[in-house]
């Protein structure tokens, strides 16, 4: 193909918090057939994906698995980027934002845009929403909830830089307007315009103090860089963009980007956010900005606490690679979103890819192999007007194809180009039963009329499939194979009859896609059901243990103490006591809640020695209590005081007894 020139492509980078479900992958697979077109068609493409990896909830995630954060992001990232390559993903770069290189490029736009007055220090309060890292005004909520992921949001307060995205709005209006490609599909324009831009931008917040997982800002190193700031600039990072005017010829090259491909729910940090810091940044903006939908599983959004979440893993275990990109692909609609279930994967792959193509192909070589001993010659015979017509009309369906996807991907209506391309494949199954092979092999007369046909038959199904490409990479390659030939380039898709005459197809043709039996595909759905409500039980277990670890921490002053030594007991009230019972604080791992008998009174203590004891080896010892202790609600439950113990150098832990003396050089726990 004529060389086009550059294409630059880029995904929204995936979030680290967790493993991506097959509606977060729907993106990168989607993006992948687009870049793969495009290569196809001439253009020289540079397609980017990439890691999120900074922000609160990250910070929290690695906190209750009691890892450090980067730790936890190096493992996600190894699964996100696992993914990508067991979905056969052909990206170019794959950034993460903890790459030393974003980092210190994000720092340098930070300042520069303090420096020219675009960032301002101030005081944030709002309602805050922890999974979508985003303030809300009151106005904002729907019924009280996050407006995007529907969570709870909680009042917030801290000091914080915001950007002064008013500056720029009017200026961001009129190039939407100058531009109607900018934003698509058109609804998501719209939205843009009505909801967000024409009633008046409010300035954003783009550092937090509340936690520390970010990356810092150089001049003020207590605020870390708000994630949109940070990750955003990922796509110009990436390709070599430097704040300080030295930029490669890379980003030269690339920038400004083709297409960014972004699911709908982050239109609006793309489309008002985005353009607007590089309208502070005095760069161009993005060509395209198309917002798609979600897939959705049986009608639902996909979330671990609803227990509905599909893998592509599992997909692709049960179904291949192929199969799986053919269904996220055909089944999306254009602008609303589309559904999943196993159900509906296993009726595509039998209909489409079993029946349509798979045995189009096999019957096609086998036929060649039953009559000609694999030789396929164009001998262009037609016996009858018949013939010729339904050849004609053959060739034209084929070669007319080409011209049709090209104008579905102009769009990026994906699902409608894939359609096209399997007309190809359902008008060479309709020519078969057209011109029935099996009875021309009984007459020796007709014997160049069926080499014509299967000739033209195994020509359809090369342009097939070399259209089909980009969608499905390697069932293409595996048809091109079997045929004994290649893939062609889309310049030779308008030509019917270049396949080489006398050539011999495979002798052992492969089943492309085998039947499936849904009674399997039920009880496979079942299984993998099964285990996910499982898992979803357990992870709402480990978010109520972690809130209640939280609370306990809350709840107990961690601030460190001056140390208490031995003989400073003496100046304190502390008394002999006898444990009568024990038992575990419910969703603690740390705390012990015993009744202690100290003389004719009971106490409640709650004490955070659980690692060191059971409940069974405290009952019935005589332990030292501090009993001048106020009154105070640990984990749910009210202590009157303090059961002492001690950690000797070596971190042996002890209870403080009548019979025992401190350990020398004991820190009082």
């Amino acid at each position: 193909m004529e060389s086009k020139g550059k294409y630059y492509l880029t995904t929204a980078i995936a979030y680290t918090s967790a493993k991506p479900h097959i509606g977060n992958n729907y993106e990168i697979v989607l993006a992948d057939s687009i870049a793969r077109f495009k290569r196809k068609e001439g253009y020289d493409v540079f397609f980017q994906t990439g890691t999120d990896e900074h922000g609160q909830k990250i910070e929290l995630k690695a906190e209750a698995a009691g890892i450090t954060p980067k730790e936890h992001v190096d493992k996600i990232a190894s699964v996100i980027r696992g993914l990508c390559d067991l979905l056969n993903i052909s990206y170019d770069k794959f950034i993460r934002t903890t790459d030393e290189d974003h980092e210190k490029q994000v720092q340098k736009i930070f300042k520069r845009l303090y420096d020219q007055g675009d960032i301002y220090k101030g005081a944030y309060e709002g309602m805050y929403c922890t999974p979508c890292e985003s303030f809300w005004t009151e106005s904002q909520l729907v019924d009280g909830k996050c407006p995007d992921c529907g969570g709870v949001v909680k009042p917030a307060k801290e000091e914080a830089y915001f950007f002064r995205m008013s500056k720029y709005a009017d200026k961001l209006i009129k190039h939407i307007n100058e531009h109607p490609e900018f934003i698509q599909p058109v609804s998501r324009k719209n939205e843009m315009m009505n909801n967000f831009l024409l009633p008046g931008l409010q300035d954003l917040c783009v550092s937090r103090t509340s936690f520390t997982w970010g990356i810092p800002v150089t001049f003020d190193p207590k605020h870390v860089i708000y994630v949109w700031l940070d990750a955003l600039t990922n796509y110009i990072t990436g390709i070599g963009y430097d704040a300080d005017g030295n930029s490669t010829e890379q980003y030269k090259k690339l920038w400004p980007a083709d297409l960014h491909l972004i699911g709908k729910d982050i239109i609006r940090f793309h489309t008002i956010y985005w353009p607007i810091f590089l309208m502070a940044l005095g760069e161009p903006l993005p060509k395209q900005v198309f917002g798609h939908p979600w897939l959705l599983m049986g009608g639902g959004k996909m979330s671990k606490s609803k227990g509905n979440v599909v893998y592509a893993d599992d997909l692709v275990d049960y179904f291949g690679v192929d199969a799986v990109r053919y269904y996220v692909l055909h089944e999306m609609p254009f602008e609303n979103d589309g559904n999943l279930t196993w159900e509906l994967v296993a009726e595509r792959t039998n209909s489409d890819l079993a029946n349509t193509l798979g045995n189009l192909v096999n019957r096609t070589i086998s036929m060649s192999n039953k009559y000609f001993g694999g030789v396929v010659e164009n001998r262009n015979v037609q016996l009858t007007e018949n013939d010729a017509a339904v050849d004609a009309d053959l060739k034209q369906t084929v070669t007319g194809t080409y011209a049709k996807v090209v104008a579905k991907m102009e769009e990026l209506r994906v699902a409608d180009a894939l359609t096209e391309i399997f007309g190809i494949f359902k008008r060479c199954n309709k020519y078969i039963d057209e011109t029935e092979p099996w009875v021309l092999a009984k007459d020796e007369a007709k014997a160049d009329r069926l080499a014509t046909v299967l000739y033209n038959l195994v020509e359809g199904i090369i342009i097939g499939a070399s259209l089909l490409e980009p969608y499905m990479p390697e069932t293409a390659e595996k048809i091109a194979k079997q045929l004994n030939t290649s893939l062609r380039d889309f310049d030779q898709l308008e030509q019917f009859g270049l396949y080489e005459s006398g050539n011999r197809v495979t002798d052992q043709p492969e089943i492309l896609f085998a039947r499936l039996d849904m009674k399997d595909v039920a009880k496979k759905e079942a299984e993998l059901e099964e285990a996910m409500i499982k898992a979803a039980a357990e992870h709402e277990a480990e978010e109520a243990n972690a809130e209640a670890e939280k609370a306990e921490q809350e709840a107990i002053d961690i601030e460190p103490k001056t140390e208490i030594e031995y003989d400073d007991f003496a100046k304190m009230q502390f008394q002999v006591g006898e444990i009568i019972s024990c038992e575990a604080v419910p969703k603690s791992k740390k705390l012990l809640c015993s009744q202690v008998k100290i003389g004719s009174q009971v106490r409640q203590i709650v004490s955070g020695i659980k690692a060191h004891y059971s409940p069974e080896e405290m009952v019935g010892k005589k332990v030292m209590v501090l009993v001048n202790l106020k009154p105070a609600k640990l984990a749910g439950v009210m202590s009157e005081g303090m059961i002492l113990c001690a950690e000797d150098a070596e971190g042996n832990l002890a209870l403080v007894t009548p019979e025992k003396n401190m350990p020398a050089g004991a820190e009082i726990c």
